[in-house]
């Protein structure tokens, strides 16, 4: 090569991923391996496995098209776009095969394969960006955004902090054998109670002093007679910060973890304390104690600057979500206890719940609200003018506080969605024995809900019976799925726009339209079909790999992509809140990095990938 080309190649892949991880020595050396390789309109390039030497494509300048074996377009890519990283995986049937054609002349950099190994031994971060899988190399993205590991014990999940020795007893042991069995479980000072598998219960060390000791009742005695009950617990997976703010609502000292029945360790208030100094006054304990709907609203600036300081902190998206859940949670209990105290006790039993991201713990800046009233079955019309009135308030306030009322109106406020458990479940027998078009629109709004606030026992029954109905109707995840897919991910971003696989351009990228919502609906029907009990995205995705409807790898790949798009959806409304604008989901390719437009062609590919494979898998389900 002329050396007099290797200062201009330097500055050209100096600015692209994950060449740009690279130092600037090292950067000379790479420029120097690389030849290059003009190609006209219609050439293509031959990939061959019997090839002495292959390579990483770089486009310099022009533009090129991936098509499959059977003809369907791959991608198409335009100047800074690379290609050629299946063929650096160590399996031939790991490769993805297709063809590459200019579809105008091109002007390709050639990275040998042999130079790209040598520097993925020496360069660890390289080497997880230039792998061969998508899957790695978007954790490998996630780990350069999420870079700063220590975001502080309240962002932490309560698993990694908390400690597993907790002694279990059953509900008819004596007191005296139930101290024992603490004592001997490495000085347990906290003990869970069950009856039947289930946790019906919890007795601390202090209680056996206030309850037992003090008042010199007889140790024979069941541990029924003076434990505190139901008792109160945490999912493993739940935030050190939702710990802490349970504590101090219920005035508790000790939270079991439990994943379903299952005990699995303890946390405790002076456990917390040893390894942080609680100072902070958190923003959920303002809204406790905010007496009007006008303190509230006054508090939505702090609510903003939250999600400003965890998005700039790059804490990862989970937690965020999860915290700005936590957080809209406060909100809605809050006035729900208003409501209670400005029209009276309720009349009958209810339960109120969410939906849609507030149901999945994904709350963000652009999350409206989605809601329900499930009412006892002997519920008056005298009562549903009641809550009439209640959900009325609570959703206008709401709005008042910065959730803005559903654009579709599935609101609690909707007397269409305040119905007795009965008339819920006939508009779910409804919606699934005939999943027409507009009754699927309908349910897939109702799929994901969550008990928020009054009888759980409710919207508990009511996806008990969605599940059953799913069982007996075997048509309904199909439908479901064709559903699903009518809308399918860009093939990619080129010249500055956005390509559609129906063939149109668009000036902008809908990421919420087209990447996430698409994993979401996935996520949905997976678990539907193994009758997961959870909302969540990755809860669902996780529970059928447990269930062995997904296997281990294609779960790590969408999950990878699903925390990668609500990053990069993240970081979009963090710029534009701080420019005084209008958070949307509406992303103008020319402010795509080089770094986000390679990850998002992996992401785009791995949707389609399960998409298809979602299609076969549930045609005869």
């Amino acid at each position: 090569m002329d050396e007099s080309l290797i200062p201009n190649i330097v500055d050209f892949i100096g600015q692209i991923d994950p060449f740009n991880l690279l130092p600037a020595s090292v950067l000379k050396d790479v420029a120097s391996c690389i030849s290059i390789t003009y190609l006209g309109r219609g050439d293509q390039i031959q990939f061959s496995e019997d090839s002495n030497e292959q390579y990483l494509y770089i486009i310099r300048t022009g533009s090129m098209e991936q098509r499959k074996p059977d003809g369907v377009l791959r991608s198409k890519m335009g100047p800074e776009d690379l290609f050629g990283f299946t063929f650096l995986a160590p399996l031939k049937n790991a490769r993805e095969g297709y063809t590459a054609t200019a579809i105008e002349n091109t002007l390709l950099y050639l990275v040998p394969h042999s130079k790209l190994q040598k520097l993925t031994k020496k360069h660890q971060e390289f080497s997880e960006s230039i792998s061969s899988g998508a899957q790695s190399r978007l954790r490998s993205a996630l780990n350069v955004v999420w870079s700063n590991k220590d975001k502080g014990l309240f962002l932490k999940k309560v698993s990694d902090v908390a400690h597993s020795q907790v002694a279990v007893v059953d509900v008819d042991m004596s007191i005296q054998q139930v101290a024992k069995e603490m004592r001997d479980t490495c000085r347990s000072f906290t003990a869970v109670v069950k009856q039947q598998g289930k946790i019906v219960g919890l007795i601390t060390d202090r209680d056996l002093t206030k309850r037992v000791i003090a008042d010199g009742v007889d140790i024979q005695l069941p541990v029924s007679k003076v434990m505190t009950s139901p008792a109160i617990t945490i999912s493993p997976d739940d935030l050190v910060f939702k710990a802490a703010s349970l504590m101090m609502e219920y005035n508790i000292r000790s939270l079991p973890i439990a994943k379903g029945d299952e005990v699995i360790g303890l946390l405790t208030s002076s456990h917390l304390v040893q390894k942080h100094r609680m100072q902070a006054i958190f923003l959920i304990e303002k809204l406790k104690y905010s007496e009007t709907v006008e303190a509230l609203a006054q508090l939505t600036p702090e609510r903003q600057a939250i999600f400003e300081a965890l998005v700039e902190g790059k804490v990862n998206s989970e937690i965020i979500g999860q915290l700005m859940t936590m957080i809209m949670d406060g909100y809605n209990r809050r006035l729900l206890q208003m409501a209670e105290d400005k029209f009276g006790p309720p009349p009958c039993d209810f339960n109120w719940i969410v939906a849609g991201s507030h149901a999945r713990n994904e709350i963000h800046m652009l999350s409206d609200q989605d809601s329900a009233l499930i009412l006892t079955n002997s519920a008056t019309d005298e009562d549903k003018a009641y809550f009439a009135k209640f959900a009325q308030f609570v959703t206008d306030s709401l709005d008042l506080c910065g959730f803005p009322n559903c654009s579709g109106h599935y609101m609690a406020s909707n007397t269409k969605w305040c119905q007795t458990l009965s008339v819920w479940k006939e508009f779910y027998s409804k919606w699934v024995s005939n999943p027409q078009y507009s009754m699927l629109m309908n349910v897939s709004v109702f799929l994901e809900v969550r008990s928020l606030y009054g009888n759980e026992s409710l919207s508990a029954e009511l996806q008990k019976h969605l599940h059953q109905l799913i069982q007996d109707e075997r048509q309904f995840l199909p439908s479901l799925v064709n559903d699903a897919v009518r809308v399918q991910p860009p093939l990619g971003i080129f010249n500055k726009l956005v390509l559609e696989k129906g063939g149109n351009n668009t000036q902008t990228l809908n990421i919420k339209k087209y990447a996430l919502n698409l994993i979401v609906d996935l996520a949905r029907i997976y678990g539907l079909a193994v009758g997961c009990s959870g909302s969540g995205t990755r809860e669902r995705f996780e529970y059928a790999v447990e269930k062995k409807l997904l296997v281990e790898n294609d779960f790590k790949d969408i999950i990878e992509a699903f925390y990668f798009l609500t990053q990069v959806r993240f970081d979009h409304q963090l710029t534009s809140l701080r420019a005084g604008l209008v958070p949307d989901n509406h992303m103008d390719p020319s402010m795509i990095s080089s770094f986000e437009r390679k990850h998002l062609k992996d992401v785009f590919r791995i949707i389609s990938n399960m998409q298809e494979a979602s299609k076969l898998r549930f045609s005869h389900y």
